[in-house]
């Protein structure tokens, strides 16, 4: 407790300085500023920027619209054509761009240990910088920096925030009590009780830190009842707590026809070639599932879909590649990288299943464009597909949910035998459910949450 104090005792003084130092600068301009450092992620969390710019835009088409991006080539024009090229969504005007030059301080490659504290304290550097540069009235925060609301709201801006995911949740702490391996606990902590202890002490911290920064926002938004449970928990808000599914692009998917040719079967995964996203798991999924096929069973296709963001997720892409070659089915396994949206529809169109296997995706908007498309999903069973998405619809079963390799591989092989007319009907009902995820139902339901404050001044 008393480590606690001297934290809050700190956070107190460097607050106060910023103070001093902001009372001198000018008042927020009219706009609305979205801070979003990587505007060329290519993941939901970008298309959820684009549909939340465009939302804003018609809510009030009398404000600017400005972006704060680390990408150094980003220009308004581009920008607006990157969101219609890669995502479909065609903003009214294209945004303002304050660029930013401190974007490494919010690199997890800069912080070998103790990373979630450094990226959070880093991102609050990083916002100083953007703030600087442009104060916008309404400060937007669709990438889940909580520790920046503070520093915004010295600055005199209305916080609100989109957010995919806790930086930290019980579900967090709870693995390193279990001592359970994974991309976020090291082998090497989850083998030493003495470790685990500091670390579960360091979350412990994080965390009370995380909801004090938090609870600063004005409206918070999330995007799944995962999320919402987890956030009102930490942030203790519950009353400026909105759900808000995120924008799934159902109205292209959902005109691609429902019959799929089967010669060859194909499945699909969606999703940036990052450790969390388990693709490994996948792999071994399939090999596992074309041993269970008979040798007449026509040979599926394995096809990997995503964008990568640096050095570290091409390298992550290779290792993919090699593992495919020990497995012997690299000649039924395909890569496709930073493709066009136009291409991930023609992609989505020929799929019978698609697969998901992160623990504990936020939400999971790739198993929803699965559904949309008329593919099946076989995702992991937590979170946000098995609470709000992998449902049964009008008493029909919308897909599967696994856990283990070998239950993708059990889930994968129903999908590849099950007769066209059970599939079809599979299929309709998925699809049916993805319509609660919409575009459409994203623009109101965003709409319907920032209206009081952006009307309010």
């Amino acid at each position: 407790m008393a480590f606690l104090a001297g934290l809050a005792a700190l956070l107190a003084a460097l607050l106060a300085a910023a103070f001093r130092c902001i009372r001198r600068h000018p008042h927020p301009a009219p706009a609305a500023g979205f801070f979003h450092p990587y505007t060329n992620d290519g993941g939901g969390g970008e298309r959820v920027l684009w549909c939340a710019v465009r939302a804003a835009q018609e809510l009030c088409p009398g404000l600017p619209c400005a972006v704060f991006t680390g990408d150094a080539d980003a220009s308004p024009d581009g920008l607006a054509a990157r969101a219609l090229d890669r995502f479909g969504v065609r903003l009214l005007r294209p945004p303002q761009v304050v660029h930013l030059n401190r974007r490494k301080w919010i690199e997890a490659s800069t912080y070998p240990h103790f990373t979630m504290i450094g990226q959070s304290l880093g991102s609050v550097y990083l916002a100083w910088e953007a703030l600087n540069k442009f104060t916008p009235q309404f400060y937007f925060d669709t990438s889940g920096y909580a520790f920046t609301y503070p520093l915004a709201r010295l600055f005199g801006c209305k916080v609100i925030c989109y957010t995919h995911y806790p930086t930290i949740s019980s579900d967090m702490v709870e693995r390193v009590k279990q001592r359970s391996s994974m991309y976020n606990n090291d082998s090497r902590i989850a083998g030493s009780i003495w470790l685990s202890r500091c670390k579960i002490l360091y979350y412990s911290i994080f965390s009370w830190l995380y909801g004090l920064v938090g609870s600063c926002a004005h409206l918070v938004m999330v995007n799944s009842s995962w999320t919402r449970s987890h956030i009102e928990n930490i942030w203790r808000i519950p009353e400026r707590t909105r759900r808000v599914y995120p924008p799934c692009d159902t109205s292209a998917l959902q005109m691609l026809p429902l019959e799929r040719s089967t010669t060859p079967p194909i499945l699909i995964s969606v999703a940036q070639f990052r450790p969390e996203k388990a693709h490994e798991l996948q792999l071994e999924a399939f090999a596992i599932a074309l041993k269970k096929l008979s040798p007449e069973f026509p040979k599926p296709k394995l096809q990997f879909v995503g964008s990568c963001r640096n050095k570290e997720d091409l390298e992550r892409l290779q290792k993919l590649k090699d593992r495919s070659t020990e497995l012997h089915i690299d000649e039924l396994v395909e890569f496709h990288k930073d493709i066009s949206y136009r291409d991930l529809v023609q992609l989505l169109g020929g799929a019978v299943a698609g697969l998901h296997s992160m623990t504990d995706e936020h939400f999971g908007i790739s198993v929803v464009e699965y559904m949309a498309a008329g593919a099946i999903p076989i995702a992991h069973k937590s979170a946000g597909p098995m609470m709000d998405i992998v449902l049964d619809e009008d008493g029909q079963q919308t897909g599967f949910l696994a856990s283990e390799k070998e239950e993708y591989a059990e889930a994968i092989v129903k999908v590849l035998r099950m007769p066209e007319a059970e599939r079809h009907e599979m299929a309709t009902a998925a699809r049916k459910r993805a319509q609660r995820f919409s575009e459409h139902r994203f623009h109101e339901d965003f709409t319907d949450a920032v209206r009081p404050i952006l009307s309010a001044t």
